[in-house]
């Protein structure tokens, strides 16, 4: 299993687009914009053919709390031992984050990924291919309207495994 953060803005990222000649296409974004953060993980097997996607958003930034939360839900859908492969976050090596994986290593092992290498990390690659397919130019006019695309787009992503796939190979771990 992969784990990352992410931080989801009010404000789209602008993609290029089309608009009937003459008619440029306008966006209006909110002036006070906010922040969602989510942590996502990804559960697979060694040959990437069986993908569940796991996705917590809250409002702020993502602290050692939340982390604990997401490890201890993780838990509730996951019957079997699991090898969680996450970065260097400051967050993650914290105390309240370490106390609890030792607390849950009767089924969950954790392996750091290198110093900097969010090339290895499949959910590196989903949070463009989100920025791309769901958020692009489309200003959300709160929070939850903006988890709601988040949430949508994800389960388009289930419905479409190859295009999961392709992003656990985009790591060239698979």
């Amino acid at each position: 299993m992969f784990e990352d953060e992410t931080g989801f803005s009010q404000r789209p990222p602008v993609r290029a687009t089309w608009a009937p000649r003459g008619q440029t296409p306008v966006l209006v974004e909110p002036f006070n914009w906010k922040k969602l953060s989510g942590i996502g993980a990804v559960r697979t097997d060694a040959e990437a053919r069986r993908l569940r996607w796991f996705l917590s958003l809250r409002a702020g930034s993502v602290r050692a709390p939340a982390l604990v939360r997401f490890v201890r839900a993780l838990r509730r859908h996951v019957r079997k031992p699991v090898i969680l492969v996450w970065d260097r976050l400051p967050a993650h090596r914290s105390a309240p984050v370490r106390e609890e994986l030792r607390r849950q290593q009767g089924w969950l092992r954790v392996e750091w990924l290198p110093a900097y290498a969010p090339q290895l990390n499949p959910l590196e690659p989903l949070w463009d291919w989100l920025d791309d397919h769901a958020l692009a130019n489309t200003p959300a006019e709160d929070l939850g309207r903006l988890g709601q695309r988040v949430r949508h787009a994800l389960r388009r992503l289930e419905r479409c495994p190859t295009v999961g796939r392709g992003l656990l190979r985009y790591t060239g771990l698979f």
